[in-house]
């Protein structure tokens, strides 16, 4: 299987892995000078790539880097990005600043992980009614507190 990226400028940084067992790609800011991230303020940062996905049974989610939001307090906005098989536009990562202080993202830095999953694609079927279980309809917290 292959992930094509494409560089949309020279200056852009292709996605790697941190190590072997990393299950995302670290996302780069592609900025030209430091990006002012306010507390309580939201930024949409460039990545300066785009992407081929192997095909419509894969999409690709941006997730959070945890050290970002534990730290800092700076997560997607979105809480998770999803990015179809067929679209092949710029990856930007839309970024929030839940934390207690003003952050500045720089040049190069890693904002975000991207992760590619094979994605269930079942017929629908509308349906007049659906089975009973044990839980029913309870949610928000039925099964603990």
């Amino acid at each position: 299987m292959e992930l094509w990226v494409k560089k949309l400028h020279p200056g852009a940084r292709l996605p790697v892995r941190a190590t072997a067992g990393s299950a995302g790609y670290d996302l780069f800011a592609d900025v030209k000078e430091p990006l002012p991230l306010p507390r309580g303020g939201q930024v949409t940062v460039p990545t300066g790539i785009a992407i081929q996905l192997p095909g419509p049974g894969y999409a690709a989610f941006v997730f959070g880097r945890s050290g970002l939001g534990v730290r800092h307090g700076v997560s997607p906005s979105n809480g998770v990005g999803v990015i179809d098989s067929d679209y092949r536009g710029e990856i930007r990562v839309g970024l929030m600043n839940h934390g207690p202080a003003d952050y500045v993202i720089q040049p190069g830095d890693r904002i975000a992980q991207l992760v590619v999953l094979p994605v269930a694609l079942p017929q629908l079927v509308e349906a007049a009614s659906l089975e009973d279980t044990a839980r029913g309809e309870g949610g928000f917290g039925s099964t603990d507190r």
